[in-house]
């Protein structure tokens, strides 16, 4: 083992190094991630407003069960959720299939257009997606037009149609962020394999099962664990195309958490318990996904 003449081996020298260039972003990671995170668990304990803040065990989390608002946000962003995200995924897989074709003429303007509505500015494309479908707008205009509707629908004003409206919005703007992944996955698997399955005599459907889905599991795995995740935290669009109404039918767990901290009476402690369940539900989902995922 080669020693430096202060008495340091160049190992020993190599991990100081390696130390040193990490600890700048180790210190910004816990001071701006890790540190709120302890400080929003304690303040989870507490009930009261400003500096009044009181230790009150558990009362936060043992009040959620009897808050109504919280267990409609709750139902909302679950079904998102359900609805969503498979419809999401399987359309990115779909049009990621389409797109790696080599005889596929203008890919790159193809898959660029499918990627760009992610590139947009949230409150921007929830303009857009609320001015599509108010009342007077381009959606009740065209079905009018031919005939689908006999009369303009109220997409924001009612229940289910508000909701139909924030799932097809997260449909437009997501399916071309995980449909790059799934590109990415499509493009490391050896083209040798389809070639000997084609000889064999293997059809497209059979491929697709066979090798394909297989192969992809990693990628599915990961987009999966994400869009549970952003899903669970939903805001912007409860925000702003539908300001979580009609009656809170649209309202989501993180704009519930927002109100409860800034527009109702400032109650921090309450908010910091629903955004711990937050938490602990991403944890949870991601952890049974992982294990059902890895099939090692």
């Amino acid at each position: 083992m080669k020693t430096s003449r202060k008495g340091l081996t160049v190992n020993q020298k190599y991990n100081i190094t390696g130390w040193t260039f990490l600890l700048p972003a180790a210190i910004l990671i816990f001071a701006m991630n890790f540190y709120p995170m302890i400080q929003a668990l304690i303040l989870s304990f507490k009930s009261g407003i400003g500096n009044n803040l009181k230790f009150n065990g558990l009362y936060n989390y043992s009040r959620l069960l009897e808050d109504r608002v919280f267990w409609t946000s709750f139902k909302n962003t679950f079904l998102y959720l359900l609805i969503q995200v498979p419809i999401m995924l399987a359309l990115a897989i779909f049009l990621a299939l389409l797109l790696n074709k080599k005889d596929l003429k203008c890919k790159g303007l193809f898959r660029t257009a499918i990627f760009l509505p992610c590139c947009t500015a949230l409150v921007s494309y929830s303009i857009i997606f609320k001015t599509l479908f108010s009342f007077d707008g381009y959606i009740n205009t065209v079905l009018l037009n031919l005939g689908i509707i006999s009369s303009r629908i109220n997409w924001l004003g009612q229940e289910e149609t508000a909701k139909i409206v924030i799932i097809i919005a997260l449909i437009w703007r997501w399916t071309g962020y995980n449909m790059v992944f799934y590109l990415a996955g499509l493009q490391n698997i050896d083209d040798s394999l389809y070639e000997a399955a084609k000889i064999d005599g293997a059809g497209s459907v059979k491929t697709f099962f066979k090798i394909t889905m297989p192969l992809l599991r990693p990628t599915i795995l990961l987009t999966t664990i994400m869009s549970i995740n952003g899903t669970l935290q939903l805001f912007d669009e409860s925000v702003n195309l539908t300001g979580g109404g009609p009656a809170n039918s649209t309202l989501t767990m993180s704009h519930y958490i927002y109100k409860v901290s800034f527009e109702y009476n400032p109650q921090f402690g309450y908010a910091a318990a629903m955004s711990y369940i937050i938490f602990i539900l991403v944890a949870v989902l991601s952890f049974i996904q992982m294990k059902v995922g890895d099939k090692r």
